[in-house]
């Protein structure tokens, strides 16, 4: 397991139980004392949690929400983003989709489309398409994290390295002008990264509220997105900032 993957799933561990002994995350890890310490080390200088005596507890920066938290927030906007960023699919078309609460919303959009062939890391967007207007659905292998409802970690990227589509639809955490998009675990952005590199069309879905926002890692940069479909509570001065950085469209 690389470090950062160990990361993630320490800061993971860590939000569920809100404190986290060394012998806790070596079990679950699969890994030594001595390397979960370095690690609690590193994550501890990047202010990501805080070292107690035989252990860890969160630090007082606030951590990416829940994604049942994220599910039941702006509801109505997610929907509405979904709705328009399904008109950039037609049928025949293949397509990957990241885990993520607004991209669940695009797949119950598309679910009632024709003939889609959809590559995904999410549990909820695959159930949300199979079997449903002639579509073929396909949920990447790899190490599943309940948190994100989605697959993730070497195996599922290798595994996108294999198809070519003709769009990646990617929600992010956060969009702003200089940092370009961004998400707060590792494994979310090398999923969306790979998706990204293999797509004719790179399609990110993001709500007023991320727009000038900034999270932990780079997805990619401005230049790389071609559309952005955001909601109509968007910052006008905000599009406009993302439009010079390098955004080729917007829609809402």
């Amino acid at each position: 397991m690389w470090s950062q993957e160990r990361h993630d799933k320490i800061l993971l561990l860590l939000r569920e139980r809100q404190r986290l002994t060394t012998d806790e995350a070596a079990r679950e890890l699969g890994v030594s004392r001595e390397t979960v310490r370095r690690d609690l080390i590193e994550l501890e200088q990047g202010g990501k949690l805080a070292r107690v005596h035989g252990g860890a507890v969160p630090s007082e920066v606030p951590a990416e929400a829940s994604y049942a938290e994220r599910a039941q927030s702006r509801r109505r906007q997610k929907q509405a983003i979904a709705r328009q960023a399904a008109t950039l699919a037609q049928p025949g078309m293949s397509l990957f989709i990241d885990a993520g609460s607004t991209t669940h919303a695009l797949a119950q959009a598309l679910a009632l489309a024709q003939e889609l062939r959809v590559i995904t890391n999410s549990v909820a967007v695959a159930d949300a398409m199979a079997g449903r207007q002639g579509h073929e659905v396909m949920l990447l292998g790899g190490g599943y994290v309940a948190e994100t409802s989605g697959t993730f970690g070497e195996f599922t990227v290798a595994e996108i390295a294999r198809h070519r589509v003709d769009v990646a639809f990617i929600s992010p955490t956060a969009l702003d002008a200089r940092q370009g998009a961004t998400s707060y675990l590792w494994a979310e952005v090398a999923v969306a990264q790979a998706m990204l590199a293999r797509a004719r069309q790179r399609v990110l879905l993001a709500d007023a509220s991320k727009l000038g926002q900034g999270s932990r890692m780079q997805v990619c940069g401005c230049p790389d997105i071609d559309v952005l479909v955001t909601d109509a509570e968007a910052d006008p001065q905000e599009l406009d900032r993302l439009a010079r950085a390098g955004v080729a469209r917007v829609m809402f």
